[in-house]
């Protein structure tokens, strides 16, 4: 029996990815200083992959997104340099971000024109395996053709585009072999989806011409089950890699086809995606069943996380002040390698190790409260006479100006909140210099021009790690950091008992805030789907369960905001579509109990305006859900992709109010009155002019402050212009 390991987080333990890159940026240091930290970050990975397991990618390392680097691999963009290779995420040239499958990590978009001819612009396996040569028996990393196509904005025939594109793949490991490469770590995620038999066909002729090289080739699949695997056994793989712990239809599966005798199996089986600490006596009870009813000897066994392990913190070895209680129950990346070596020391008989390392948890249990937690949707009458009340109530103008909520936080922000964290500060000077910063804001939001304005969130460092750090139930950890995009990181708190509100959250600062100004001032609160689906989860309870726990407490802040006067509430649910099962079939009970959790977060009276932001969705899939939930106001990101994502509003009857971003904030150029104008224009065509609000895609936590200044006076001046002009049309 063998190990393998693959997706080990890149930050580092000090985040010296991060740093090391965003100091290029800012112009600290160089392309070769930058190569040389990124070498370094690597060997450390490399170091403890060998320290736990046999088997490991090279070339999986990445200094943005492996998606990307796929596009340049197969020549869809040329770089000549580092500074060309940012652009495409931050700069003029920079490409919409999408999630990557039902996760909270990011991925550049690759735009594939329909004319677009492939070619091996860049041989990156082969750089790792020439720099990495002692390593040269591991395999090469690759992402497979259908998930790069399939994820990739692509136009033309997706059958011509696929066949001409696995020619230069098998170019590609052609060439490897040639160089000495004697594996090849090929992923295919994409494999989990609903796939048309059509597809399947595609599919497999692909791969049955890919494959006709002397290279052996391990097709790894993860997040789900893979629905056609009986169709992947006659293709020339050297082992198929299939996830046990959210793909549970693959052990079914293997029961009703058995597996090939030629090919190993890799058996995801420590969850890549979760922190709960594995049962190491079940997972070896687990690998013997899949043993068993796969007819597989154990040669031909393999053992591996279920998906890349990117998506948790690196260790918990930098977790001193986390109780030991609750720590012995929780592993990272580091630790599911530890997992690894410990299920197979079990399997051969050495179970010392493995009897102090998990404990039973503790059973939670639910109690169903059905009239609470009844489907709240309202009629589509009620639209009507929601906006009267509000209008009357608001009186805001035509084409309303707002932002999402975040505000620059800057370096002396950051070290205030960081002293009094320690101890360096009291209370009451930390908050007076919060209130002092509110106030500033307030004022430039008034001088600028905006419409409804936002208290700007200085009080907190992440949108749902602050909400964490507040309600009974969870823990939060000093260094459990986790890449979200580009050098983008959050660290996803704990659940672990009880979700309840023990204190309010917002209220103080948001409703100072509105004793500022007679302008509305919005309260902004993190959603329940969103904060379970970027927390993890400790307890013996399913998702929804605790979502209903958030939203009656989130609830309660809602209205404690409304008594305050607060005459608009802002749910953020950026993961609403994030957090949906891959298969279809599951989704309807998804999105079923998702609405009534959120539904239960807005249950506020009908004057209240309700606003939800949702960035980066594929809002196609969505929208028939979206009608069902109880608010007035969407904001979505549009900049980015061209406000391509509006054309999916006309094949619905969604008579609501939407704020289309009109500025890309992850890009580090401000807002061009040009594209404001463009999305407005859809916009419009679309929705009318009275139902179109005017904001940037996403908050401005991380932007800097001249380039915020400048986007948003460009957004209220092209208001205004519109304004005007639909006022001057109905006068005539």
């Amino acid at each position: 029996m063998h190990i393998y390991a693959y997706g080990f987080p890149r930050l580092g333990r000090k985040r010296e990815f991060k740093t090391a890159i965003e100091s290029f940026w800012s112009g600290r240091i160089n392309q070769d200083q930058l190569i040389e930290y990124m070498e370094n970050i690597e060997k450390e990975r490399i170091h403890t992959y060998k320290k736990y397991v046999d088997f490991f990618p090279l070339g999986e390392f990445t200094y943005y997104d492996n998606l990307f680097d796929t596009a340049l691999i197969f020549g869809v963009y040329r770089v000549k340099n580092l500074s060309d290779y940012f652009e495409y995420a931050r700069g003029k040239k920079a490409l919409e971000l999408k999630k990557y499958f039902n996760t909270n990590y990011h991925y550049l978009v690759p735009q594939i024109p329909s004319h677009k001819k492939f070619y091996l612009s860049w041989n990156k396996p082969l750089f790792y395996l020439n720099n990495f040569f002692s390593f040269h028996s591991q395999p090469l990393y690759i992402i497979g053709p259908y998930t790069f196509l399939k994820l990739s904005r692509a136009q033309g025939n997706f059958k011509s585009l696929i066949y001409q594109l696995s020619q230069v793949y098998k170019l590609l490991l052609e060439k490897l072999y040639t160089k000495g490469a004697k594996l090849i770590h090929l992923e295919e995620p994409a494999f989990v989806l609903d796939i048309s038999y059509p597809e399947r066909k595609i599919i497999i002729d692909v791969y049955r011409n890919l494959l006709k090289t002397k290279v052996r080739v391990n097709l790894i699949t993860y997040y789900e089950s893979v629905d056609f695997l009986k169709s992947l056994y006659d293709l020339p793989f050297h082992a198929l890699s299939l996830d046990f712990v959210a793909g549970i239809n693959n052990l079914a599966l293997l029961k009703k086809y058995g597996f090939p005798k030629d090919k190993h199996l890799i058996c995801g089986v420590v969850d890549g995606r979760g922190v709960r600490r594995s049962d190491i006596f079940k997972k070896v009870k687990l690998v013997e069943n899949i043993k068993k009813i796969a007819h597989i000897d154990s040669e031909k066994i393999i053992i591996a996380p279920s998906c890349p392990l990117f998506h948790l913190p690196l260790t918990l070895e930098d977790e001193s002040r986390l109780d030991e209680k609750i720590k012995s129950r929780i592993s990272f990346a580091q630790e599911r390698l530890y997992e690894l070596s410990l299920i197979k020391k079990v399997f051969f008989g050495e179970t010392k190790e493995a009897e102090v390392w998990y404990r039973e948890d503790g059973k939670s249990s639910f109690k169903k409260r059905d009239k609470e937690f009844a489907t709240l949707t309202w009629e589509e009458s009620r639209i009507k006479e929601r906006k009267i009340a509000q209008k009357t109530k608001l009186s805001l103008p035509l084409f309303p100006t707002t932002t999402i909520g975040s505000f620059p936080q800057d370096k002396q922000l950051r070290k205030i909140r960081r002293d009094y964290r320690k101890g360096n500060i009291s209370l009451g000077s930390y908050k007076s210099f919060i209130k002092d910063k509110i106030e500033k804001l307030i004022r430039f939001q008034e001088k600028i021009g905006l419409d409804v304005l936002v208290h700007g969130e200085f009080e907190r460092s992440d949108m749902v790690e602050f909400f964490a750090q507040n309600l009974g139930g969870f823990l939060t950890t000093d260094n459990g950091w986790v890449i979200s995009y580009g050098t983008r990181v959050y660290r996803p708190p704990i659940i672990y008992e009880e979700v309840k509100r023990i204190t309010p959250l917002t209220v103080e600062e948001i409703s100072y805030a509105q004793k500022l100004t007679l302008k509305p001032v919005k309260g902004i609160i993190t959603g329940p789907i969103t904060i379970v689906a970027w927390s993890y989860n400790l307890r013996d309870l399913p998702s929804y369960a605790i979502a209903f726990e958030l939203a009656s407490a989130l609830n309660q802040e809602a209205k404690e905001l409304v008594e305050k006067g607060i005459k608009i509430i802002q749910i953020d649910e950026p993961a609403f579509k994030e957090f949906s099962p891959l298969k279809k079939a599951k989704r309807d009970f998804y999105f079923s109990w998702a609405v009534r959790a959120f539904n239960i977060t807005t249950k506020l009276p009908k004057e209240v305006q309700v606003h939800t932001h949702m960035c980066y969705s594929q809002f196609q899939d969505i929208i028939k859900w979206l009608v069902k939930m109880n608010f007035d106001v969407i904001t979505i990101e549009t900049a980015r992709e061209g406000a391509q994502i509006i054309d999916h509003f006309k094949k619905v009857r969604f008579k609501k109010s939407i704020g289309p971003g009109v500025w890309d904030i992850h890009s580090r150029y401000p807002a061009s009155k040009k594209s404001i104008e463009s999305i407005l224009e859809k916009a419009i065509g679309v929705f009318g002019k009275d139902r179109v609000w005017v904001n940037p895609d996403c908050g401005l936590k991380t932007r800097d402050w001249p380039e915020v200044e400048l986007s948003l006076q460009r957004m209220v001046e092209v208001a205004k212009k519109y304004r005007k002009k639909f006022q001057q049309f109905q006068c005539r």
